[in-house]
Formats: C-alpha cells, structure tokens, sequence
C-alpha cells in the first residue's frame, strides 16, 4: 500500500521539518484510501509539545487530534497519518515512535533534516490489530 501526495505536499511535509530544525516537526495528513494506496490531500501542521527532548522527540496534543478530525470530517476526508522530522539522525522509526504509534491502517512518515537540509524521507504503514501484533511495515512514497 502506496503513500500517493503530490510533490508540493510533499515539498511542503520536508520544508516543515527544515523550518523547525533542530527540533522535531511534527503533523498530521489528511486523504483517503484509494485502491492500493493512502492519497495524502493535505498536511496539518501541529505544535510539538514535548518540552524534555524536542530535539529528538514529539508529542501531538489531544486537542490538535480532535481539530484534525473535524476538519478532516467537514472535508469528507480521514486522518491517513503522520509526519515528523529527525535532525541529525536517519529517516527511520525508532523504538519511542513505534512505542508511540497507535493509529492502525495510518502511515507514519519520517524525514531526515541533516544540518538543516532535509536528505531521506521514508513511510511506515502501522500495520496490526492490537498492542500485541503491531508492526511498522515500510510504505513506498509515491510522489505525482
């Protein structure tokens, strides 16, 4: 199962991540399934609210969640995913981001921000039903 954005989207997903470096950036797709894929049809920025190690982790709040929601349900759309970025370290999840995935069926889309240049940016589909079986299995990024 594809990611499918376009490639202003996906311009604009790396360009947040180069903007808030060296912390983390973090948001949140809007789209829908279609066929074989999710199509991203628009990113929501969120404020990260971790305050300990922003440099090397993030937090949406609740209350971020549930305007995306809204907003996603007024535009006929769902919460397809994530975003955030990594500064200084590779566009891979780590054990806190799949300690801290929760959204089953969303994909999870990290991009490397070396010195303040975006370089790699990989998804992750969460896949699974529970706690228990979850898994991060990697998401080809299609970029039209």
């Amino acid at each position: 199962m594809s990611l499918l954005l376009s490639q202003a989207l996906y311009d604009e997903l790396r360009q947040h991540g180069v903007e808030t470096y060296p912390y983390e950036c973090c948001g949140i797709m809007l789209g829908k399934a279609v066929g074989e894929g999710l199509r991203v049809e628009s990113l929501i920025r969120a404020g990260n609210t971790r305050t300990d190690s922003a440099h090397n982790r993030y937090n949406i709040a609740p209350q971020e969640l549930i305007k995306a929601q809204r907003e996603a349900r007024t535009a006929g759309l769902d919460i397809i995913g994530f975003y955030h970025s990594h500064p200084d370290h590779p566009a891979q999840w780590s054990q806190t981001d799949f300690a801290e995935a929760h959204w089953f069926g969303c994909a999870y889309v990290i991009t490397a921000v070396d010195h303040g240049h975006p370089t790699a940016t990989n998804s992750f589909l969460l896949s699974g039903t529970s706690e228990e079986d979850k898994q991060f299995l990697q998401q080809p990024i299609a970029v039209e």
